[in-house]
C-alpha cells in the first residue's frame, strides 16, 4: 500500500504520481526548468542564483514557519540548537551560495547542484569532500508540508541544520568516505541504507520520549506531527538493510537509537573500516535479497 498522503491533512493515501508535483504539469515544467540547470554541473561549482516567485517565496514562508513549530515539539535537542546556526531566512528562499558560506565556516561543508536524486556513487562520495548535493526547486504549493521527492526546503533547511553542526558534519563526512572507497552498487547500497534510516529518517530517544534528528523528518511537517506514531524500532543494520520502504511516501517503520553518542558509534563502527567485503564480513544479505526500495520518477 502507498503511503504518499495526497491530502493537506495527511488523511488520503495513494500512489506519489497522484501527487500535484508530479501530476500538475504547469508545476513539473517550472520544476524542470530549474532541475535542468544541474545538467552537467561538476561538484563543487557554485550553484547558479534563482529568481523565485513570489508564490514561490510564500511557500517556503509557509512551511517554514510551520517547520519551526513542529520542531520545537518533536525535534531532538542537538538539532534544536543547531537550527540556531544555521543562516535560514524565514520570509524567502535563499539562494545556495549565501548558506553554504556560512555552513563551510561552521561545519566545513557547502551545497552542490543537484537536479533531482544523484545516484549513490556521487550523491554519497561528494560527502567525503564536503559537498552535499542539494536542489533549488520549491514544493508545489497545494500540498506544502508534504512532497514526495527533496526540495529546496528539504535540503537547505532539513539537511543545512545538520551541516551547521560539527558533530553531524562529520558523520556526513564518514559516510562520504565509506562511499569514495566501493564502487559496487552492492555496497554502495548497504551505505545508502544506512543513511536513509539515521541522517534522513532517524530518531532517537530523550528524557521526553522519542524526538527526531534525521533531515526528512525535520523538512516534512506532515511526517514530524506523526512519526511517534509509526513502528519505531531499536536500531538494528540486519534489519533495516532487510526491509522495504518507499522514498515517495511516509515511512512505516523508523530506527531509534539511544543518543547522538550512540548514533556517532554506530556509523563510525560500521563505516570507518567500510568496504567491498563488508556485506559477506557481517553476513548481510547481498542487493538482490534486500528489502525493496521504491523512488519516485519524475515525469
Amino acid at each position: 500500500m502507498s503511503l504518499t498522503p495526497l491530502d493537506m491533512h495527511g488523511t488520503r493515501f495513494g500512489r506519489a504520481v497522484e501527487h500535484p508535483s508530479l501530476a500538475d504539469a504547469a508545476y513539473v515544467a517550472r520544476r524542470n526548468l530549474i532541475a535542468s540547470r544541474a545538467c552537467g554541473h561538476q561538484v563543487g561549482e557554485p550553484s547558479p542564483p534563482v529568481s523565485y516567485s513570489e508564490e514561490e517565496h510564500a511557500t517556503w514562508r509557509t512551511v517554514h514557519a510551520a517547520l519551526r513549530s513542529v520542531q520545537d515539539d518533536w525535534g531532538c535537542p542537538q538539532v534544536l540548537a543547531a537550527r540556531e546556526a544555521v543562516p535560514v531566512p524565514p520570509d524567502r528562499v535563499p539562494q545556495h551560495e549565501e548558506v553554504s558560506d556560512r555552513l563551510d565556516a561552521l561545519g566545513g561543508f557547502r551545497f552542490t547542484l543537484a537536479g533531482g536524486i544523484v545516484p549513490n556513487k556521487r550523491f554519497l562520495g561528494a560527502m567525503a569532500d564536503g559537498y552535499f548535493h542539494a536542489v533549488q526547486y520549491v514544493r508545489h504549493p497545494a500540498m506544502p508540508l508534504y512532497t514526495p521527492e527533496p526540495d529546496v526546503l528539504h535540503d537547505v533547511f532539513g539537511h543545512g541544520i545538520h551541516l551547521a553542526d560539527p558533530v553531524f558534519a562529520d558523520l556526513y563526512r564518514t559516510v562520504g568516505q565509506a562511499a569514495a572507497r566501493v564502487d559496487s552498487d552492492d555496497a554502495l547500497d548497504l551505505i545508502s541504507r544506512v543513511y536513509w534510516f539515521t541522517l534522513e529518517y532517524g530518531v532517537t530517544r530523550t528524557s521526553r520520549g522519542p524526538r527526531a534528528y534525521g533531515a526528512a523528518l525535520l523538512s516534512s511537517y506532515g511526517e514530524l506531527s506523526r512519526f511517534a506514531r509509526t513502528e519505531l524500532r531499536p536500531f538494528d543494520i540486519d534489519d533495516l538493510v532487510r526491509l522495504p520502504y518507499q522514498v515517495d511516501g511516509y515511512q512505516p517503520v523508523l530506527f531509534t537509537v539511544d543518543s547522538m553518542a550512540h548514533l556517532a558509534d554506530i556509523l563510525h563502527t560500521f563505516l570507518d573500516d567500510f568496504d567491498e567485503a563488508t556485506c559477506d564480513r557481517r553476513n548481510l544479505p547481498r542487493l538482490a535479497d534486500r528489502g525493496f526500495m521504491n523512488r519516485p520518477a519524475h515525469p
